[in-house]
């Protein structure tokens, strides 16, 4: 029963950041080029106000997945940062909070490159 619950949280959470994503898609004239900017600067605010790292505690992927997780992982590499390093951390916190995560995202967009065929779908 418990990993049931840990599913529906997950799934719910997740769901939710989906479902605002899409009325901003579908009832604002907001590119998703701004709505996926503005995800990442909400998760990079609410995480270094604080808010965003218990929701991802509780919900676990549901939070940390989406855009705002990224954010938020980008506030928090920096305020670990700068607790280790001083103001250097401003500049390099995030980059090494997400870097994994770049990096697998840069190669797996290149494999499928080369393996998928080119061109616009139809």
């Amino acid at each position: 029963m418990d990993t049931l619950f840990t599913f529906l949280k997950v799934f719910f959470v997740g769901g939710v950041l989906c479902a605002v994503g899409q009325l901003l898609i579908d009832k604002t004239k907001l590119t998703p080029a701004r709505i996926l900017t503005a995800y990442a600067v909400a998760g990079v605010v609410l995480g270094a106000a604080g808010v965003y790292g218990p929701l991802v505690k509780w919900a676990g992927a549901g939070a940390g997945v989406p855009l705002t997780g990224f954010g938020s992982a980008l506030a928090e590499g920096v305020k670990k940062a700068i607790d280790e390093r001083g103001a250097i951390g401003i500049l390099t916190g995030g980059l090494t909070a997400v870097s994994a995560g770049v990096v697998a995202a840069v190669l797996f967009g290149f494999v499928f490159a080369l393996i998928g065929k080119p061109g616009d779908k139809p």
